[in-house]
């Protein structure tokens, strides 16, 4: 696939454009330095369509549109679960652990674990997060990133994963959340546009005279499997969607740790001017998720009919984007652009947050606030070249790098489910029962794992996830009875927490609900 000179000029324009925009965004009253709220929680301002767009963009990059669009060609609609099920996700946590974490003024997930459970969690916590972050999610998008650009234009994919990294990390440097954060509704916008476009083009394609809706019922007519939203167990893609199990079992326990839990997602809702605020911009993105598998898997879809003899399933996506028009196929490429920035961004601010705030500022507590953005600062540009150099090195070698950090992140997953859902919910768990949570969703998963790649013992990821987080659960309950809290341990206020959520709030999660019931009963 080549660009043509316009397509290049557009991509030029989004990129100068964005990032004056990043720098407009995040601009100060003269002589005014930022404090650490101003630069790591966007001065506790953000409005509820700033929330709701870049809690997308912090969660859609490369590797969903590449290897959803991928599943989409194989699986079919089925993979549509991850994105439909997130939209429910984002509603329990708008209505349940908001209110606790906003009340208590939590600005990093570490810190409610100190407030909640004492300071050794935090700081096991706190040092995982900076691991997982740097050395999976951040080499993770630069890796998957760059191999995106060098499919879709042949350049160099050492050369891709330098630039993504510079330019991510250039035009977030300055103003740190607010930049990422204000700047995400022009990405969003461009990567909804462009994914709408790519499946409206290839199901005009298939329908011709027709139009798109009779290309939709083309696609329908011929590969109906491809349609089951519900696998059953003869499927040969019931290890990656295991049945009711996608549902019911552990699909729920790794969207409710994404979506609740991690700081690079939560930390837009948690920077909120107020609650209500922070609930209309969770619906928000809630009616996003609906629209993502139209944008990222649908294409996929469309290229069983198109291009039915590809060769790897991942070039279902830059195979679509050839029936772009000149120019169109620029805007279309920014919007993959877009995502993959977007989402790096996310990560590297999230890095330096909790570098800064829950080590650095522990340890030098009489840090100024000038001081403390600077220290955050330096923690992303290290954050960023630690990623350009590890990035092949890590994962270079595996065929299928997004399975490799998947199956990694599943390990520790339920655990921080556990430790997090009793402490919201349960006053009598202690730091013993969530170390117990933690180090024990960890073995247990490696047991599995083991017995899985040697064959003795075929169980799919999903059920092992859901397996593990019971078995984590219970482990926890009774360590926290044998050894309770200590009195002074529990400094997070879950007294008088209203749940009470707004009518417009209530009214989306209907919408929502409604729409889940509808699609899988037509496509169960």
């Amino acid at each position: 696939m080549t660009l043509a000179g316009i397509d290049l000029a557009i991509l030029a324009i989004y990129a100068v454009f964005i990032f004056g925009l990043a720098q407009w965004v995040s601009r100060g009253k003269a002589g005014e330095q930022k404090t650490s709220t101003d630069y790591f929680m966007a001065s506790k301002s953000l409005p509820w369509w700033a929330i709701g767009a870049s809690l997308i963009a912090a969660n859609i990059s490369a590797e969903q549109i590449i290897g959803m669009s991928g599943s989409g060609y194989v699986i079919g609609l089925g993979i549509a679960s991850y994105e439909w099920m997130a939209a429910l996700t984002l509603l329990i946590v708008g209505k349940f652990f908001l209110p606790i974490f906003l009340r208590n003024d939590i600005v990093t997930m570490p810190q409610f674990l100190q407030q909640r459970y004492g300071p050794t969690i935090r700081n096991v916590m706190a040092v995982f997060w900076l691991l997982l972050y740097v050395f999976v999610n951040v080499t993770s998008i630069l890796w998957l990133g760059a191999i995106a650009v060098h499919t879709v234009t042949g350049f160099n994919q050492d050369y891709a994963i330098v630039a993504i990294g510079v330019f991510a990390l250039a035009y977030q440097l300055w103003g740190g959340l607010k930049a990422v954060a204000l700047t995400d509704i022009v990405q969003v916008a461009l990567l909804v546009c462009g994914g709408l476009i790519i499946g409206f083009i290839a199901l005009s394609t298939i329908g011709g005279a027709g139009g798109a809706l009779a290309g939709f019922h083309t696609l329908l007519t011929e590969f109906p499997d491809k349609f089951d939203m519900i696998l059953s167990k003869d499927s040969p893609h019931y290890q990656e969607l295991p049945g009711i199990a996608v549902l019911l079992g552990g699909l729920w326990v790794m969207n409710i740790s994404y979506w609740g839990f991690n700081q690079y997602i939560i930390q837009r809702a948690l920077a909120a001017k107020s609650l209500p605020e922070a609930q209309k911009g969770i619906a928000f993105a809630a009616y996003l998720k609906l629209l993502m598998p139209v944008i990222v898997v649908l294409p996929g879809m469309a290229a069983l009919i198109l291009a039915p003899n590809l060769s790897a399933p991942d070039q279902a996506y830059p195979t679509m984007m050839n029936l772009l028009p000149v120019g169109l196929k620029g805007l279309v490429f920014a919007a993959l652009i877009a995502a993959i920035i977007a989402s790096l961004a996310s990560k590297v601010n999230s890095i330096s947050t909790i570098f800064t705030l829950d080590l650095y500022a522990k340890i030098k507590k009489d840090t100024p606030e000038h001081q403390l953005v600077t220290v955050g600062r330096i923690a992303a540009v290290v954050a960023v070249i630690i990623g350009i150099l590890t990035a092949r090195p890590l994962l270079g070698g595996f065929d299928q790098a997004f399975q490799f950090i998947q199956e990694f992140t599943g390990f520790f997953t339920p655990g921080i489910v556990v430790i997090f859902m009793l402490g919201l919910f349960w006053k009598r768990a202690s730091e013993a029962g969530a170390l117990t949570a933690a180090i024990g969703s960890v073995v247990l998963s490696a047991i599995f794992w083991w017995l899985q790649e040697t064959g003795q013992f075929i169980f799919p990821f999903m059920n092992r996830v859901g397996v593990v987080f019971v078995v984590s659960l219970i482990a926890a309950v009774i360590v926290s009875l044998l050894v309770p809290a200590k009195p002074d341990a529990m400094k997070i206020k879950l007294d008088n927490i209203s749940y009470k959520t707004s009518l417009g709030f209530n009214l989306a999660a209907v919408g929502v609900v409604a729409f889940l019931i509808l699609v899988y009963s037509i496509w169960w």
